[in-house]
């Protein structure tokens, strides 16, 4: 578990127009259960979360106000990571979930895993590989290197389709971000972790620490923050 000391900030944007709107946003923020500190900032349509909740609670708790959030950063430099995690067969939605890590201490890394669109409903369970090697999708990735004990429940019916489930989980590990940067991320049906339960795999890359990350504009395609947003929807990447 995580203890309350072990908080870290992260950095959301958040369509904000008064302070209604920050009112709002802070009193929802706040119910969130791990939440220390809201601090929105208008000018900069962005607000900063303190505690230990995991980033999918706030951007959820956020989409019951009317609004959508994007994850701006999290925790300090170097110490965050991301992985897409894409369907390890043929058929279904090309993307099948989400994993934010975040360091909370040295040695200490919280993961917040989000699926959606796997057969269900049922168990999944979860591993990071020895290789990010995907070339030939869950089969590249070597051995398990660090496995989660405990499932990811998708029992919540996805809207990606009929017999198609949804869950999330938040596990906590004695690793440090450093070490996973390059690393596979399956998830699978197979309790033992085997490759060839997977159902989706992903390669965890280095994400932007709290306050490290202000583009609004995308140099390559020049698309603004909310229109990547709104692509990012479209494929299932939440």
């Amino acid at each position: 578990m995580i203890d309350p000391s072990e908080s870290f900030e992260a950095t959301y944007a958040v369509p904000m127009h008064c302070g209604d709107c920050t009112g709002e946003i802070s009193r929802a923020l706040r119910a969130v259960p791990g939440v220390q500190e809201v601090t929105p900032d208008l000018e900069r349509q962005l607000v900063a979360v303190r505690g230990i909740a995991p980033p999918s609670s706030i951007v959820q708790a956020l989409a019951a106000t009317g609004r959508d959030a994007i994850l701006r950063g999290s925790g300090e430099p170097d110490s965050a990571a991301v992985a897409i995690l894409e369907s390890a067969s043929a058929g279904g939605p090309p993307v099948r979930g989400l994993v934010r890590a975040v360091q909370v201490a040295p040695n200490k890394t919280l993961f917040d895993i989000t699926l959606n669109g796997l057969p269900g409903p049922a168990q999944y369970y979860a591993s990071i590989r020895a290789s990010g090697d995907v070339s030939r999708g869950a089969a590249s990735t070597g051995p398990a290197w660090h496995v989660f004990e405990d499932a990811v429940a998708c029992e919540r019916a996805s809207p990606l389709g009929a017999d198609l489930c949804a869950g999330s989980a938040l596990f906590v590990a004695p690793l440090a971000v450093q070490a996973l940067i390059g690393r596979g991320f399956l998830v699978g049906a197979d309790r033992g972790h085997a490759l060839a339960g997977a159902a989706a795999v992903g390669v965890l890359a280095r994400s932007a620490g709290a306050w490290q990350n202000d583009k609004v504009v995308c140099a390559c395609s020049g698309d603004t923050l909310w229109q990547e947003r709104g692509s990012a929807r479209s494929a299932n990447i939440a």
